[in-house]
């Protein structure tokens, strides 16, 4: 198992390696060629990254079990790997595309993903994960459907939306990279995204005129599927729309125990399904919002995604201030108050005919536990990194996977510490030998000041539990042990209530220097080959 986040980040990884044959199963093949073109989401000409001529990329739509086989074309000017988070690799973790799993897709040549979405359902995206790619775009959405023979825990809803929400910068991602890499900050977004496009003029000062802007149709009494996905960079966003509900029903590929929110933080990398019904009267059309959560508002205020909800009935153009954003950013437990009220619902069938509950994770004696604390980034051989654990990952030159294939010595070493050592920061290849079936503790112990998504490439964790202070032995009595969600990323919060991508520091919310924040995941090592839990 790896740990890193992007180029500045540390990597935990897990290494056994199989093969699977699933040549009998229904399959989808898509052809993905990934090049530049020139867009003006925010009104300045720029250079994205758009899949067959597209920004954002077409869907990819599969079903249960399903082989999915993705040809990807590189004809950008420089190494791509495309992944795609949250679906679990089992078995085939080489078809992954991160650094340590596999070897990039030089320029002008290609690669084809082969897959098997292997007792999976659920709302994802994929994207280009090397070199910061992702912030010039490369990224669209990915569906698992049920199986008609497993029920859906609702109704079936009258249409699917999908809204790939995300900051964006009017700088490409090279230039981006560039300013990281020479210890910069990155620095406020220039705005934000909806499926692609900018926001809808509802000020005229902080909106420029000629800005495309995302219109979403719908009909009166009808009730959709909205998959929202944070495709960004670096920033948190509350999500909500004017008038209307968001029940949460699925999150990564469980579904959820269903409540209404009025709005919602999705942060980096994560993924939601809502169930929305149109039941207003359509006086006007509503708005739809995606705006920077644990920011100061009044430096922030370019920083807001607006699309328009269009009823086919509707009276007349939106119009107005837009639904309020929440008020309790300097109440450090409301940040917390949200993923603790994320359940699952244990009585749903999932991909399979058993109830998810069925896996009695609260059962399983844990053999491994490791705390893993973030620091802030620290300069190492005159650039900055971060760490976990005083350890910046420095990627080996042969993918780790690839070298446990090959039988190749020495690309990396198994003594990532299971705890911090409070030792001078270094770069290393170190990474935690974990045991073949072992059911895992992680502690991720934020330090830093800044807020940060984890994600675990190709396999999913049990959130069991999250609190400010220090993690202890004696907090396992407080440990959600039935209805934990089971997801593959998550947000780490700290006293610095900000997000914040590689070493951008800005500004927030300071909570007591004591004001840490801890978070516990449980998983077992089973036929999933290898794991990497990056940090956005």
């Amino acid at each position: 198992m790896a740990l890193s986040r992007f180029s500045l980040l540390p990597l935990i990884h897990i290494a056994l390696f199989t093969t699977l044959c699933f040549a009998a199963d229904p399959s989808v093949s898509y052809e993905f060629r990934l090049s530049y073109i020139t867009a003006s989401p925010l009104g300045v000409p720029q250079q994205v990254i758009a899949v067959n001529g597209e920004f954002p990329g077409p869907i990819i739509n599969a079903t249960t079990n399903y082989v999915v086989i993705v040809n990807v074309w590189n004809d950008l000017d420089e190494n791509l790997l495309m992944t795609w988070p949250g679906i679990q690799m089992r078995r085939d973790s080489w078809q992954d595309g991160v650094r340590g799993t596999n070897c990039p897709i030089p320029p002008k040549e290609n690669f084809t993903y082969n897959f098997q979405v292997k007792d999976q359902i659920g709302s994802f995206f994929y994207f280009p994960s090397l070199n910061l790619q992702r912030a010039s775009g490369g990224f669209g959405s990915f569906i698992i459907n049920n199986r008609e023979i497993i029920p859906i825990p609702f109704s079936q809803p009258d249409g699917d939306i999908i809204l790939l929400i995300g900051d964006w910068y009017t700088q490409n991602h090279t230039a981006l990279r560039t300013a990281l890499d020479s210890g910069k900050d990155l620095g406020m977004p220039d705005g934000v995204l909806i499926n692609g496009k900018g926001p809808y003029r509802y000020n005229t000062t902080l909106v420029p005129d000629g800005i495309e802007y995302e219109t979403i149709q719908v009909d009166p009494g009808k009730t959709y599927r909205l998959r929202v996905h944070n495709v960004g960079t670096s920033t948190s966003l509350n999500f909500r729309i004017q008038g209307h509900n968001l029940l949460l029903v699925e999150t990564e590929g469980y579904y959820t125990s269903q409540q209404n929110y009025t709005n919602f933080d999705i942060h980096v990398g994560q993924s939601y399904s809502f169930l929305v019904t149109m039941d207003q009267n359509a006086t006007s059309d509503y708005y739809i919002v995606a705006s920077a959560r644990f920011v100061n508002e009044s430096l922030w205020q370019r920083v807001i995604g607006v699309a328009v909800l269009h009823y086919s009935n509707s009276k007349g153009p939106v119009s107005g201030p837009l639904p309020e954003a929440p008020s309790d950013v300097y109440n450090q437990w409301a940040a917390m108050t949200q993923p603790r009220s994320i359940k699952q619902n244990t009585t749903a069938s999932g991909a399979r005919p058993n109830p998810q509950g069925s896996f009695h994770y609260g059962q399983i004696n844990i053999t491994e536990t490791y705390v893993l604390r973030s620091l802030p980034p620290v300069t190492i051989d005159g650039k900055q990194r971060a760490t976990v654990n005083d350890i910046s990952f420095v990627n080996p030159d042969t993918p780790i996977r690839l070298a446990d294939l090959h039988k190749v010595k020495g690309a990396y070493k198994l003594d990532f510490p299971n705890m911090p050592l409070n030792r001078p920061p270094k770069m290393d290849i170190s990474v935690i030998n974990a045991t073949y079936k072992g059911f895992i503790q992680v502690i991720l112990q934020n330090n830093d000041t800044k807020m940060l998504s984890f994600h675990m490439d190709g396999y999913s964790f049990f959130v069991v539990g999250m609190d400010w202070g220090v993690w202890t032995e004696d907090k396992k009595s407080s440990y959600n042990n039935w209805d934990a969600i089971s997801r593959s990323t998550v947000e780490e919060l700290n006293s610095l209530l900000c997000n914040i991508h590689s070493g951008w520091k800005i500004s927030g919310v300071f909570l007591p220097a004591d004001s840490t924040l801890f978070l516990i995941l449980h998983f077992r090592v089973t036929e999933a080959p290898s794991y990497i839990l990056n940090g956005d």
